[in-house]
């Protein structure tokens, strides 16, 4: 390895240019280069190796015998860069790199995850999961899922589903539930980080606001699920968040009124690069999943 450092790369290259397309002039138009420089790169290499890898003929460069094992060799290895180069570029293609809040990643992505690996076999999923928006312009992230106003610098926003937030809790506690008034009866489970409050609610069932028994306090929302599910209380909660404990029968949603919260989910992607495949047949299966989720999710209410 130390005596390769002594030799430039761009050297090697177009002595193996040479050596396969049997000119100067051919390694300069595949080189994209003059043929003075491609000249000068060959001296240049013959200094550094100390040997000469072609004789000067009248009919152009020839291959000594040295340089016909060297180039052999040189080419051999070439190859095996191209096609180290091209795995990479492979395995880039084939990835789709989807950044999403844990949360959203637990309780919804995660357990439909395999239908979009049964529709597309070939696409490997890789899942960040954050909750701060990288720079898709400077980063391997292909789409993000993000929920706020859809306004991101640098961003290309797409609205995937407005949030509505309502109360969720444990069947043994709604079977208690009779009215709104008897929240006061109930512990509040409450995410500390969350952008939503119980006054929108409120608003939107056209009640007065009830004061809470205290309960417990996380920072987490997937842990306020759990604990809901868990009988210790009532969360706030919302569609995808709890699609699945309501649609198994783990939680109730004992009043039926939802609110808008003034938040939504959005499919981000970069405002500056084109759009992959890959990426437009992701948004196609998200959508079809969040239909689907948003079908039971009625199905659920009008049976209740």
């Amino acid at each position: 390895m130390a005596m390769l450092n002594r030799v430039h790369l761009n050297g090697l290259r177009a002595v193996e240019a040479v050596a396969r397309l049997g000119s100067l002039a051919a390694a300069a138009g595949e080189l994209n280069v003059s043929v003075s420089a491609v000249s000068q790169q060959i001296n240049r290499t013959e200094k550094q190796l100390g040997r000469a890898l072609f004789d000067r003929t009248p009919a152009g460069l020839v291959a000594t015998e040295f340089g016909a094992i060297f180039t052999t060799r040189l080419g051999a290895g070439f190859r095996e860069l191209a096609q180290a180069v091209a795995l990479a570029d492979e395995s880039s293609e084939c990835t789709l790199v989807v950044s999403v809040a844990p949360a959203f990643a637990s309780k919804w992505l995660l357990p439909r995850l395999s239908r979009h690996f049964a529709r597309h076999p070939n696409v490997l999923l890789r899942i960040d999961a954050s909750v701060r928006l990288a720079d898709l312009d400077r980063s391997d992230i292909d789409v993000a899922i993000r929920l706020g106003d859809g306004k991101w610098p640098g961003g290309r926003a797409e609205l995937l589903l407005a949030q509505e937030v309502f109360p969720v809790c444990a069947p043994a506690i709604a079977s208690k539930l009779k009215s709104v008034e008897d929240l006061a009866l109930t512990c509040a489970i409450t995410d500390e980080r969350s952008m939503i409050s119980w006054e929108s609610w409120f608003e939107a069932a056209g009640v007065e606001p009830v004061t809470f028994m205290q309960g417990a306090r996380f920072t987490d929302p997937m842990l306020c699920l759990e604990s809901a599910i868990a009988g210790h209380g009532v969360m706030l909660g919302w569609q995808l968040l709890a699609a699945d404990a309501l649609a198994d029968g783990r939680l109730v949603a004992p009043f039926g009124v939802r609110a808008q919260s003034g938040l939504s989910y959005w499919l981000v992607t970069s405002a500056s690069k084109s759009e992959s495949r890959k990426v437009r047949d992701f948004k196609i299966w998200v959508r079809e999943e969040i239909e689907a989720t948003m079908a039971q999710f009625r199905s659920i209410e009008s049976a209740s």
